[in-house]
């Protein structure tokens, strides 16, 4: 006997059968580390027509890993990758985060104790910094200049903090008696600026930090 082979049943009028789509395949991790200049918004569009990243990264894709305010310039990071860029903007992994700080006045013991110990701020107590004074770093000149009160020096400061409160070594500063007029992050965990002038970028690999 032969055999024979069903008829296919009819297909409804109007309707195709669903066409698998391939997933596009997942984007490579990027890392990349930017000397954000003065005066730039750390996002990649501004209705006000102000300096934003899209200005110096023309790369598809990376959003920043962490702000930097506006009137701060220094280290950025910016990534394609979510688990990357939580790991390094979270504050509960207490990624050390390096600053250099122009501060009006002069800084004592006293002041650097203070800042060692914890200051207390509005929104509460800060964690114990890392601070000491800093001979005058050798770092591009600032556009536009800081501006100074002739009757009244100034002196750097080195701050290693683990927290990421809003503009918050400017607040722990000006608590202790001593203003910030300048702010450059240097440091965010093992990575640094290493000689980048303002508004250059290079790539690194996109390994997740180690915990601090």
């Amino acid at each position: 006997m032969s055999r024979t082979s069903r008829p296919e049943p009819p297909r409804p009028i109007g309707k195709t059968p669903p066409r698998r789509v391939a997933k596009a395949p997942p984007a490579v991790p990027r890392l990349l580390l930017l000397n954000k200049p003065f005066d730039v918004l750390t996002q990649f569009n501004d209705a006000d027509g102000r300096a934003t990243l899209k200005d110096y990264v023309p790369v598809p894709g990376v959003y920043p890993a962490g702000r930097l305010d506006r009137d701060s310039e220094g280290l950025l990071l910016l990534t394609n990758d979510g688990r990357l860029q939580a790991r390094i903007a979270d504050p509960r992994h207490k990624l050390p985060k390096t600053y250099w700080v122009q501060v009006e006045g002069e800084a004592t013991e006293a002041h650097l104790m203070r800042l060692r110990e914890g200051v207390e701020l509005n929104d509460g107590m800060t964690l114990p910094a890392q601070a000491r004074l800093l001979a005058e770093p050798d770092l591009w000149p600032r556009d536009p200049p800081v501006r100074f009160r002739k009757c009244v020096p100034t002196c750097w400061l080195e701050l290693v903090i683990r927290e990421g409160r809003n503009r918050q070594v400017r607040r722990m500063t000006a608590a202790v008696g001593l203003p910030t007029l300048r702010l450059v992050r240097v440091r965010i965990g093992d990575w640094s600026l290493d000689g980048l002038q303002p508004g250059q970028w290079r790539e690194a690999p996109a390994r997740l930090p180690r915990q601090g």
